[in-house]
C-alpha cells in the first residue's frame, strides 16, 4: 500500500516544482540572450592614457608625434664641495680628535687627526670639507688659514 500524502507534503512538492521550473526558465533565457557573437568583440584595449577602449591601437590616431631628438635626459651636475671655514673648538692631541664649529652657522663637526693636513690647535681658524661618516658629518682636509 501506498503511504498517504498530507496537505503539507503536497504544498512542499508544488514549491519545489515551481523552483525547478523558474530555474529552467532562467537557464533558457541566458542561452538565448547572453551569447557574444565573436572573439574580437570581447577584446578590450588600453590607450596611452590608461583608459579602456574598444579601438585597437593600429586604428587609433595619435594626437602628438614625439620626436626622439627633442627629449633631453640629463643628470644634474655635482657641485664641487664648498670649502667651509670654522674654528677649532676642542682638540685632544693624545686621543687625536677634535671638533670644529662652523663660522657661518652653529654646526659642529667631528674631525680626526688623520684628516688634518697641517698641525692645528684650539681656537685656530681652519678650512675644511665635509664627508658623511658613521655618526654624521665629519670634517676632512682640515687646514689652517695663514694670517
Amino acid at each position: 500500500m501506498a503511504k498517504p500524502t498530507t496537505f503539507g507534503k503536497k504544498e512542499n512538492e508544488k514549491k519545489k516544482q515551481a523552483r525547478r521550473q523558474a530555474k529552467q526558465n532562467r537557464k533558457e533565457e541566458r542561452k538565448l540572450s547572453g551569447k557574444a557573437s565573436s572573439f574580437d568583440e570581447m577584446i578590450a584595449y588600453v590607450d596611452e592614457h590608461g583608459m579602456i577602449t574598444s579601438i585597437p591601437p593600429e586604428e587609433r590616431q595619435n594626437e602628438e608625434e614625439i620626436v626622439q631628438e627633442d627629449i633631453q635626459i640629463s643628470i644634474p651636475r655635482q657641485e664641487a664641495p664648498a670649502i667651509l671655514k670654522g674654528r677649532v673648538e676642542y682638540f685632544d692631541t693624545q686621543k687625536g680628535y677634535g671638533f670644529i664649529k662652523n663660522l657661518v652657522g652653529t654646526d659642529k663637526y667631528f674631525f680626526h687627526v688623520n684628516n688634518v693636513l697641517v698641525d692645528v690647535e684650539e681656537n685656530d681658524i681652519v678650512t675644511f670639507d665635509l664627508e658623511r661618516g658613521k655618526r654624521g658629518m665629519n670634517a676632512v682636509n682640515v687646514c689652517t688659514i695663514n694670517n
